[in-house]
């Protein structure tokens, strides 16, 4: 039986080496050859209410929200949500609100008898909303222009009801820093290849927008707000269809957050999200579980195959194709999404993509988190 170990392992060497050629030439490549189109900005009227849910973020509310408050868009308005803070963050907005009177506060305190939640805020914020159109980002969250607002917003036309943003980390030293730039480019090529090919299964809520008539059609976060996280990609997930789904790629679309400087707080940050996967369609469930473990046995068994001296030729080949490939479709899309310097580090940090995918799909299976913040 022993003798047919290396042939085994060879077999699913290649089958792996399939599915992953397919998922790039299939699906990734979508973002690589999608072109921007041309917006005409002055065009874009329609109200739109920003929504940020905040708990005890005085200085990310003092340091990122004026440059949303802002915007250059005719009509808008910003309601943050002060989510049972007990920082300053109530006297910080009430003096902001002096200066800016399209800034409005909900505040949101701690009920004894339940924990509210992101989920909860957010709620509370869209009801207050003035608009139709909202757009969602974090209290530590900066947009890349004065013309956020208006590249969302001139996404709503027709029978669109979600638009998928783009929130990549600020550039900074160190391999967390690289790592976290790596996994969020690499998400993003696979939702917006995914959005792009009428499959949408995920947003990121710090660069997101939807309807409020959609939200309350579909009774907002009512399905899963049992769950901690989810307020973004559960609900793109849950209401996404082939029409109703745009993104916007726009550089000057882009919101850009600090990355976790520690291991600690990138530990905590990635089991949150997680956490999420097994709530998703069956479909992207399939989709994305078959893609992680291919990754994932792709390089398993490369190693095992080289380990018995199986076709190492054959293996090399599949091995380079594979990365000659990857690096072709990734570093067109990287140079849309901002993280070209990225592809350098692609050989280790795809592989290491790999394994906290399946590391942190088993701990947000058998781990909860307790709290969002």
């Amino acid at each position: 039986m022993e003798q047919y170990i290396p042939e085994v392992l060879f077999y699913l060497f290649l089958f792996c080496f399939v599915v992953q050629m397919g998922f790039l030439l299939i699906q990734q490549c979508r973002l690589a050859v999608y072109r921007l189109p041309e917006q005409d900005l002055s065009a874009v009227q329609l109200p739109v209410s920003v929504i940020i849910s905040a708990r005890n973020e005085a200085q990310n509310l003092v340091k990122y929200l004026p440059a949303i408050l802002g915007q250059q868009y005719p009509t808008f308005e910003v309601v943050v949500v002060n989510d049972c803070s007990v920082d300053d963050s109530h006297h910080i907005l009430l003096n902001m609100s002096e200066n800016y009177p399209h800034l409005k506060m909900v505040t949101v305190t701690e009920h004894p008898r339940f924990k509210t939640g992101k989920k909860f805020a957010l709620t509370m914020g869209i009801k207050a909303a003035t608009y139709e159109h909202l757009l969602f980002t974090d209290a530590d969250c900066q947009p890349a222009s004065v013309n956020w607002i208006a590249h969302m917003a001139a996404n709503f036309t027709g029978a669109t009801e979600i638009v998928l943003g783009y929130s990549p980390y600020v550039k900074a030293g160190g391999f967390i820093n690289a790592f976290t730039r790596f996994e969020t480019l690499k998400t993003g090529i696979n939702y917006f290849s995914a959005a792009l090919g009428r499959n949408a299964y995920m947003g990121i809520g710090r660069n997101l927008a939807y309807t409020k008539s959609l939200f309350f059609r579909t009774k907002g976060f009512a399905s899963h707000l049992h769950i901690l996280a989810g307020d973004d990609d559960l609900f793109v997930n849950r209401n996404a269809t082939p029409d109703n789904t745009a993104v916007e790629l726009h550089a000057d679309s882009f919101v850009y957050t600090d990355a976790k400087e520690t291991l600690q707080a990138y530990y905590r940050q990635k089991k949150r999200h997680m956490g999420v996967g097994g709530l998703y369609k069956n479909k992207h469930r399939r989709m994305l579980s078959l893609d992680a473990m291919a990754g994932f046995l792709f390089y398993v068994t490369l190693c095992l195959c080289l380990h018995y001296h199986m076709q190492p030729m054959v293996i090399a080949v599949a091995y380079f194709v594979r990365l000659i490939t990857q690096v072709i479709i990734y570093k067109k899309s990287a140079n849309k999404l901002t993280g070209k310097d990225l592809i350098w580090f692609l050989p280790f940090f795809d592989l290491l993509y790999y394994l906290y995918l399946n590391v942190f799909g088993l701990i947000g299976t058998f781990i909860k988190t307790t709290q969002w913040k």
